[in-house]
């Protein structure tokens, strides 16, 4: 790729079942020719909480040398991807806090046309994804940016089953993500890069 796509992975994890995903997702763009950089939001949890959970606060420890998200990481992208756990339906606080945090850029038409796409995992079957990654795709209408979904484009999913993105059940952290939701999320990325560089491609023609 002559001009390479910049692309922000932004997650949430507590246990670590979306940074797993994310990685997937990072190794998968970087492959396609992204420049990546891998962003975790800041936690909101109270320091009781994350300890009285082991591996909560193992993941914490594990992903200390992630760097955290700041909105300049929005402006740097062409493109990016958000990973959440769901929380009743919708995206956790921590991840909502950082979208949040975004109207200076909004307010500047500087997310306008970019590409984003999300994934997510439920603890339990039918917790929620779709209802999650749908809610987190209302946000991206509201900035003007373009959704681009795994769909059924691969024979692959119709494996996991979801076109809205990535997902996985985890119960409750105990279930690492499968071959199913890993290759789903290395589609998405795959897919956000090619049509980031498309639409790059076209708006400096325009």
């Amino acid at each position: 790729m002559d001009d390479p796509i910049n692309l922000s992975v932004i997650y949430y994890s507590a246990t670590g079942t979306t940074y797993q995903m994310a990685q997937a997702a990072v190794e998968a763009a970087e492959k396609a020719g992204a420049q990546v950089r891998l962003r975790k939001v800041r936690e909101l949890a109270p320091e009781e909480a994350i300890r009285s959970n082991s591996g909560w606060h193992a993941h914490r420890l594990e992903t200390e040398d992630v760097m955290e998200a700041e909105i300049d990481d929005l402006a740097w992208s062409d493109a990016v991807i958000f990973g959440t756990p769901t929380r009743y339906g919708v995206m956790a606080a921590q991840l909502k806090q950082f979208i949040d945090g975004s109207g200076p850029l909004w307010a500047k038409g500087v997310l306008v046309n970019k590409v984003f796409s999300g994934f997510c995992s439920t603890a339990t079957a039918h917790g929620g994804q779709e209802a999650t990654l749908l809610s987190l795709y209302n946000v991206v209408y509201h900035w003007g940016g373009i959704v681009v979904t795994p769909g059924y484009v691969e024979p692959s999913q119709f494996v996991g089953g979801n076109p809205y993105g990535a997902s996985h059940t985890s119960n409750n952290g105990e279930i690492p993500p499968d071959e199913a939701a890993l290759t789903a999320t290395a589609l998405t990325a795959r897919r956000v890069v090619d049509i980031a560089a498309a639409v790059k491609r076209g708006l400096a023609a325009g």
